[in-house]
């Protein structure tokens, strides 16, 4: 990356901004890059700078923090906020200071507390089918869904366990609303999928960031009852060895961790992937 145009000094400032913004809690960082790109461009159109030339320092302004903020898709969410906002404003000739209300509707869909999860991404209908012949559920099983979005994960459980009760929890009140219409067979409820408690259930479902898997490991380990199952698509838990790994017959892999049951190991001690995508021969 090319230096930003500015003396040493005040490249040395930047740089303490951005290391005090990025030691905030997320998604302030975000937020506070996406103003302050804002403010530059503002001020340097107010100055009499080409439209361009405001618009690439304003672009700038953000990176030296984006590469502070812990990890690749924050510091994408963060670089890209001002440049993608100006170009949607663009084509549809609204004024600069429209980009608030978008934000506005994105905190409204996604509130602060939740961009520490994951992003919004859906489970592929037939992700889990494998699962229910390999995992000794009991009859009409009581299964979670932890953090179901728009119910894409509900979806798939109830394909894989029909006659379940399944719950589903979801920290952003209109997403809950939106899977309550999609799921009515299913109890949502808007909550906190961390300060709930999981006990209780024979299996709780997450589709989470890789970051979160050590903490929901050791939830389940403190909450859920032996014998019961975490399971996880595409991202594994760091250190443990999964009983069960399906190989990704929908494009992501599934990952089932039988709670009381697994010792911890180091992550230099994890096999390949190829060897455990198979069906431990003891699961009891």
């Amino acid at each position: 990356m090319k230096p930003l145009p500015f003396p040493p000094a005040g490249r040395h400032l930047l740089a303490q901004a951005g290391a005090a913004l990025a030691s905030l809690r997320w998604p302030l960082p975000a937020l506070l890059g996406w103003s302050a790109a804002w403010a530059a461009y503002l001020l340097g159109l107010g100055a009499g700078l080409p439209a361009f030339a405001a618009w690439a320092g304003a672009a700038l302004l953000p990176l030296p923090l984006a590469r502070r903020v812990g990890s690749a898709w924050r510091g994408a969410v963060v670089a890209a906020g001002f440049p993608l906002s100006t170009l949607v404003l663009a084509g549809s000739g609204l004024p600069p200071w429209a980009w608030l209300l978008a934000l506005a509707a994105l905190l409204l869909l996604y509130p602060l507390q939740a961009w520490r999860d994951a992003p919004l991404f859906p489970t592929a209908p037939g992700a889990l089918d494998a699962l229910a012949q390999r995992l000794p559920l009991p009859e009409g099983p009581r299964l979670l869904d932890a953090g179901c979005g728009l119910g894409h994960g509900l979806d798939a459980l109830r394909r894989a366990w029909p006659r379940a009760r399944i719950e589903g929890v979801e920290r952003s009140a209109v997403l809950a609303l939106a899977a309550r219409l999609r799921c009515p067979w299913a109890r949502v409820r808007r909550g906190d999928m961390w300060a709930g408690h999981w006990r209780g259930y024979d299996l709780v479902y997450l589709f989470q960031r890789p970051e979160s898997m050590a903490r929901a490991w050791r939830k389940a380990g403190q909450e859920m009852a032996p014998g019961s199952w975490l399971v996880s698509l595409e991202f594994e838990v760091p250190g443990a060895p999964p009983p069960l790994a399906l190989p990704p017959a929908t494009g992501r892999p599934v990952w089932a961790y039988r709670v009381g049951a697994q010792p911890q190991r180091t992550k230099a001690d994890k096999p390949d992937k190829v060897a455990r995508c198979r069906v431990a021969t003891e699961t009891s």
